[in-house]
């Protein structure tokens, strides 16, 4: 599979807790994408999920990040020689309740789920709580998403952090063989190649399932369609907030 990605330049909302990475176009042309793929990395606090989207579409890893509130990160792609219009959703953190079979989930990231084609749960293989998310949340999705087929992977980040492991690479296989989805082991820090891995086989399962490349929903499936980004719009009030308030300063001197 062919995944063409340039270098991105950074911009940073200043004091919200969003982060938004505009993603150049390329190649650069005018046609309208004729398949939209929409993804959404969901998993536990202090995973990585932030740092595996950006190590994915920039190739550049990341170490610091201000509180996740969620961020879209949005632009074409040329995926197998097509035009496609490729989304990832980040989000908050997913927690176990007290009783550890179900999740405390902000309606946010109902809505991702809502919204979204594929699926990215993630856990870290040095927390074990983290991996023990990882069923619930599925199960979580399916009660959204009650028929048809959903492209998942399981994703076991910091595989560089071996002496801390607390999840055995045979129980997060065994996992995913359950919910029926592929595992990858990744390092958004050190290893490019394995979270790119991940993404690309999600990607390529995501092609296949939405089939016919007119964006929409396919028939038994994801059939629900979800209104504008919230966290967009959110980001955009932010950015009119900053703008008003260096007006303001400026006036004031």
């Amino acid at each position: 599979m062919r995944l063409l990605i340039e270098q991105p330049r950074t911009m940073s909302s200043g004091s919200s807790n969003f982060l938004l990475v505009p993603i150049p176009e390329y190649p650069v042309i005018d046609c309208v994408p004729n398949k939209n793929v929409k993804i959404v990395v969901l998993g536990a606090s202090n995973v990585g999920k932030t740092a595996l989207i950006v190590r994915f579409l920039t190739k550049r890893f990341i170490g610091d990040y201000e509180a996740n509130t969620g961020a879209l990160y949005s632009r074409k792609i040329n995926l197998d020689g097509e035009q496609v219009s490729l989304q990832v959703q980040d989000t908050p953190c997913v927690s176990l309740q007290d009783d550890a079979e179900g999740l405390y989930c902000q309606e946010q990231i109902n809505r991702s789920i809502y919204w979204a084609d594929g699926y990215v749960l993630v856990f870290s293989i040095t927390d074990l709580n983290s991996y023990r998310t990882i069923q619930p949340l599925y199960q979580h999705v399916r009660r959204i998403h009650p028929s048809g087929n959903i492209p998942v992977i399981i994703v076991g980040n910091k595989s560089d952090l071996l002496r801390a492991r607390q999840v055995p690479d045979h129980e997060g296989k065994a996992l995913a063989d359950e919910l029926g989805g592929p595992y990858f082991e990744a390092s958004a820090r050190e290893n490019h190649e394995s979270v790119q891995a991940a993404f690309l086989h999600l990607c390529q399962e995501m092609s296949r399932a939405l089939g016919g490349g007119n964006g929409e929903k396919r028939k038994g499936g994801l059939h629900l369609a979800r209104p504008k980004s919230p966290n967009m719009q959110e980001l955009k009030r932010r950015f009119r907030q900053v703008l008003s308030s260096k007006v303001k300063s400026a006036t004031a001197l």
